[in-house]
């Protein structure tokens, strides 16, 4: 599914602040010093979360109706929360990992002194290697 719409219980903080809280979506928690802060994390805090459910093919709980989650605390409301996982995916897909590689001496030396990038030497010969270079031109065309 690319388009999630969950309920977040928006608690007030005892100084300051909302905790937020998914009902559905155990473990799904963050806080913000304002409800601006606090809207903007609770979107990051489900993306992230629904994103980790997606990698471990977890199976998603369908959203509860927001008229049905019980408001115990004084001050603490409900509101939807959107999540579009296409962008969310694309971006952790890209993220950047460190590898640690080993080369012999005389070839470091050789390539640093001609200022080659590492990385971009490597990640090139990967995706020439994997046959993914040319599937990425053709895409782009």
């Amino acid at each position: 599914m690319d388009r999630y719409i969950y309920p977040a219980l928006f608690e007030p903080g005892d100084v300051d602040g909302y905790t937020v809280t998914f009902p559905d979506l155990p473990g799904c928690i963050t806080e913000g010093d304002s409800i601006e802060e606090a809207l903007h994390m609770a979107k990051e805090a489900l993306e992230l979360h629904l994103w980790g459910m997606e990698d471990d093919h977890d199976p998603i709980p369908e959203p509860s109706v927001p008229g049905s989650i019980p408001i115990a605390e004084e001050g603490a409301f409900i509101t939807l929360i959107e999540a579009y996982m296409p962008l969310i995916r694309d971006e952790l897909a890209n993220k950047v990992i460190k590898k640690t590689l080993t080369i012999p001496k005389w070839l470091n030396d050789a390539a640093e002194s001609q200022h080659i990038n590492f990385s971009h030497v490597l990640q090139h010969a990967l995706k020439d290697r994997l046959g993914v270079a040319q599937a990425l031109e053709r895409e782009s065309k």
